[in-house]
């Protein structure tokens, strides 16, 4: 069975030295020294590897089961969803006002990490709860406020969302399902929603399903969409559970992956509901949830490829098998381990190197959007929704291709399940569909982010990148190593950008055959901006004499790796995006 450790020691490196979340401006940031982080993540470790992690093969193997209209979770999930509550695990970054702990996200981010490393489907039921909770947080009505979220908090109820129709997934204009007013109020859901993940479980008192429906007489297509706060049990307004409302379970989903976690289709037959925000402004409370949503996915990305590595790890370490080219390393022994193959380091040092650059990405998007949201930072809020696409995208690409890495390092037992290799690969696959799939990630990119607010943010990306370069230049080893690949790659990066805007405006499809090249573009110059700062935070510690040499001069060693091995995939991105769409479109369909 595979084991999971909580990489702490990597987390505080990034928090405290990267970072330097406590020396920041950022209300409530001053309260996060190493020793308070410390602790929280050190307890939040202990959970994820002795609770967590030993309940990801069984609800691999077990999955969930739908019974007289309820399903149930695999064997250990409820008492451990109960541990995940009362240690106030899932309240932690939420309004004090409602029972949260009140702590800023990153940490809530850092967190979400382990317990998504040590089991990946049954986190998702909290972390779709808190996506619920920020919605109705956002856009909810006071009396909403007090009546829904203090539960959610704690999970005592749980939250979904619900989008996707049989007819219907990305183009959510087409959605079929009605919201019929009512006099007192209210309104009548009905319709039928697919892929809801959570949405029936046996873990919680009541689900809170944030339902997409549109009330009739409205705009057609996405601008006739609006909100609506649907519970399993109707609440009364002391806060008792009453009837069962008229929604339903119809099917579990039997999916490749997250087999502990509950996708169910839902049938709603005249279910109440409660408008959440305005009319036909859904999708505006809806990406409230959806993006924090995208952020998560992408850390779902690469807390799979972490916990695959480690094991491969341990496998290459342990598994015998060949000699050392260069001559016999276990001489006493029949052959030596497989970590001695420079294909095998090939592959370990990808997966190493992506997982805590990918790292060092989600954290510093999470730190954007506490700067954004605790300090009223307007560029920080431009810089994160440019960069939700690539954190997304790109995380959850690379994410699935190094869990496949580590399965490959097994060889044959990669295969067979018992190993748990092959459970890391099909629960990474689901991160790249789900929350919006890639490719629209890429459009969304390519075709909204890239020239909103009249090309600030990416502007203000560049500029980062070239100030920091210029302002950590003269030490000629770290120039070589960092600063040069990293200013090649953002040169290829603003090219790219360059031939969008002289080419798009002629033709779309110049710009859109490119905007999957563009993203993982993007998502690899993102990582040679982390890997440059890990490396000089790095440099720092040692020149400082800090214990555990070795741990910062792993890291410099892994970040040199990234940057001459990893990064200069920039270039052949460049080249399939300037080659323009006419290979890309030049079929007719009939001669596919």
């Amino acid at each position: 069975m595979p084991s999971y450790t909580a990489p702490v020691k990597d987390m505080q490196f990034i928090l405290h030295d990267v970072l330097k979340l406590s020396q920041s401006d950022v209300p409530g940031f001053d309260e996060l020294d190493a020793d308070f982080t410390g602790a929280i993540l050190e307890e939040a470790g202990k959970i994820a590897g002795e609770v967590l992690a030993p309940l990801n093969a069984v609800g691999d193997r077990e999955g969930c089961r739908l019974e007289n209209g309820v399903v149930y979770t695999p064997t250990g999930f409820k008492a451990a969803f109960d541990k995940m509550r009362e240690g106030g695990w899932t309240g932690l970054d939420c309004d004090p006002e409602y029972g949260g702990q009140g702590m800023p996200h990153v940490l809530a981010t850092a967190t979400g990490e382990f317990f998504t490393g040590a089991n990946m489907a049954f986190t998702m039921y909290q972390g779709l709860t808190h996506g619920a909770y920020s919605a109705i947080h956002a856009h909810g009505t006071d009396a909403q406020k007090a009546k829904w979220l203090p539960k959610m908090v704690t999970c005592e109820w749980t939250g979904t969302m619900n989008l996707t129709e049989p007819q219907c997934g990305t183009d959510l204009g087409m959605m079929r399902t009605k919201a019929e007013p009512q006099e007192n109020g209210t309104y009548r859901i009905t319709g039928q929603k697919i892929f809801i993940s959570a949405g029936e479980h046996d873990m919680s008192e009541n689900i809170i399903h944030l339902v997409l429906a549109k009330i009739p007489g409205g705009p057609e297509g996405i601008k006739g969409v609006s909100l609506f706060i649907v519970p399993k049990f109707l609440v009364d307004d002391e806060g008792q559970i009453g009837a069962r409302n008229g929604v339903s379970v119809g099917n579990i989903e039997e999916k490749m992956g997250i087999h502990g976690n509950a996708t169910c289709v839902m049938n709603y037959d005249g279910a109440e509901g409660y408008l959440l925000g305005e009319e036909h402004k859904g999708m505006r409370a809806m990406f409230t949830m959806m993006n924090e949503a995208r952020l998560g996915v992408g850390m779902q990305g690469l807390a799979v490829a972490e916990a695959a590595y480690q094991n491969a790890l341990d496998y290459a370490k342990d598994r015998l098998q060949g000699r050392a080219i260069t001559g016999a390393e276990n001489k006493d022994g029949p052959a030596d381990p497989i970590i001695v193959h420079p294909d095998i380091r090939r592959s370990l040092m990808d997966q190493k190197s992506f997982a805590e650059g990918g790292r060092a990405f989600a954290l510093w998007g999470a730190e954007m959007i506490d700067r954004s949201h605790r300090a009223g930072d307007a560029e920080a809020e431009g810089m994160i929704s440019l960069l939700t696409p690539v954190l997304k995208g790109f995380l959850t690409d690379e994410g699935f291709d190094m869990a496949v890495l580590a399965q490959q390092v097994y060889g044959g037992h990669g295969y067979i399940e018992e190993h748990g290799m092959s459970q890391f690969a099909r629960d990474a696959r689901i991160a790249m569909i789900y929350e919006g799939a890639n490719g629209v990630q890429a459009l969304d990119l390519v075709g909204r982010k890239l020239a909103a607010n009249g090309g600030k943010p990416a502007m203000a990306f560049f500029e980062m990148v070239k100030t920091f370069c210029k302002e950590n230049a003269g030490d000629a080893e770290f120039d070589t190593a960092f600063l040069e690949p990293l200013k090649t790659a953002s040169k290829h990066l603003q090219e790219a950008a360059m031939y969008f805007m002289q080419n798009g405006m002629k033709n779309p499809n110049h710009a859109l055959a490119g905007s999957y090249d563009f993203m993982h573009l993007f998502g690899h110059v993102c990582l040679g901006l982390m890997w440059s700062k890990m490396a000089l935070a790095a440099k720092v510690k040692l020149a400082e004499g800090a214990p555990d040499a070795a741990f910062y001069e792993t890291k410099i060693a892994t970040g040199r790796y990234y940057m001459a091995r990893r990064l200069p995939a920039t270039s052949m991105h460049l080249a399939r995006i300037s080659s323009g769409a006419d290979t890309v479109m030049a079929l007719d369909a009939a001669n596919f």
